[in-house]
């Protein structure tokens, strides 16, 4: 039996990023994410590595931008009003058609908001976080363990795909310790022949550029990506449904609050009220296919969620407006209860709960 480490959320993102071959990191201090950093400044000079703390968060994505462009896996971590500052280069990053990892370890907002947990990134996440017509692929741990191994599957969706990945988690996540299983099989390896490393005299060079001045050309690269974006919708989309089978209403939250969900989704079941969860693992692609499933026999779906109503869009998009969807949240850096998602459960099915 594999041996386990005690091990903090974001120590396990730095960790997973490690055994998934990465050797760069590039970052900035800011609270809930900055154990990334701190990591990462012990162990890469160890390995061989390179650790740089940047002057600030947009010089971190641009030396992001430079080492993807020599085709070597690359992350970046920050908490919400740094990712903010990354936008532009994240966009370049996707004009380009670059891998790379970016973590975001949320926090209350808008503006500096507070220091403690959040969901309310989601928009920014799932809609490119930049300027452009572009897309990253999202994803959402729900435990340490997770952590750690949506890190890597990170690196390799960026990698086959030539985009983007981002582990979206909240402070909550990143601080939580819990044992973690380090012994991974490590996927397949990719060969960049596009990438802008030298060579020998031996073909073309390689130009990495997001600049097009002709109209059309842009829009064809623009189509491109989209087709490939569409390819992503079909086979990555990731997702764990709970006690679905036989359920009437359902129950649709991720990271930290899926977690807090399920208790509560326990707690009614023991009341006889027939709930069930859905918890989406990749936020983009959002994996319509199980809703798709449950619309026949749900009445009402619920989103938990620790922002104003954000994932609840894609709730609805998902269901096609077909059934109620209603929603079941904190804000500010609050997270909801198990009682407080008992009580909505109960409401959706018309009973008082019994808390």
């Amino acid at each position: 039996m594999a041996e386990k480490v005690l091990m903090k959320g974001n120590e396990a993102i730095a960790e997973g990023a490690i055994i998934a071959g990465c050797r760069h990191y590039f970052g900035y201090p800011i609270t809930p994410q900055t154990e990334i950093a701190a990591y990462m400044a012990k162990r890469m000079p160890k390995i061989g590595g390179t650790f740089l703390q940047a002057e600030s968060e947009i010089a971190a994505i641009n030396m992001v931008y430079g080492v993807a462009a020599a085709g070597k896996r690359v992350m970046t971590s920050s908490s919400s009003p740094g990712i903010s500052l990354k936008g532009e280069g994240l966009s370049y990053l996707a004009g380009c058609d670059l891998p790379a990892l970016v973590v975001n370890v949320e926090r209350g907002g808008p503006g500096l908001g507070g220091i403690q947990p959040s969901q309310s990134d989601y928009f920014l996440a799932t809609r490119s976080g930049g300027h452009g017509d572009f897309r990253m692929i999202v994803l959402a741990p729900a435990s340490v363990q997770e952590m750690a191994s949506l890190t890597i599957r990170g690196f390799d969706l960026a990698d086959k795909y030539r985009m983007t990945s981002m582990i979206l988690a909240d402070g909550t996540m990143g601080q939580m310790m819990e044992p973690v299983d380090l012994n991974f099989e490590i996927g397949e390896t990719y060969d960049k022949p596009w990438a802008a490393r030298g060579t020998d005299m031996k073909r073309e060079h390689n130009i990495i550029n997001s600049l097009s001045l002709v109209p059309e050309e842009l829009e064809e690269l623009n189509f491109k990506r989209f087709e490939k974006y569409a390819e992503i919708e079909k086979n990555e989309a990731m997702w764990e449904e709970y006690l679905m089978d036989d359920a009437e209403i359902c129950v649709v939250s991720f990271g930290i609050t899926a977690r807090i969900s399920k208790n509560a989704v326990d707690a009614a079941r023991s009341q006889g009220i027939r709930v069930g969860m859905i918890r989406p693992i990749t936020l983009w692609p959002f994996p319509k296919l199980p809703f798709k499933n449950a619309v026949s026999h749900i009445k009402e779906f619920i989103s938990v969620e620790m922002s104003m109503g954000q994932m609840i869009e894609d709730v609805r998009l998902a269901t096609e407006c077909r059934r109620p969807v209603t929603l079941c949240n904190r804000v500010g850096g609050m997270i909801p209860s198990p009682e407080q998602v008992l009580a909505s459960i109960a409401e959706a099915d018309g009973k008082e709960a019994d808390i």
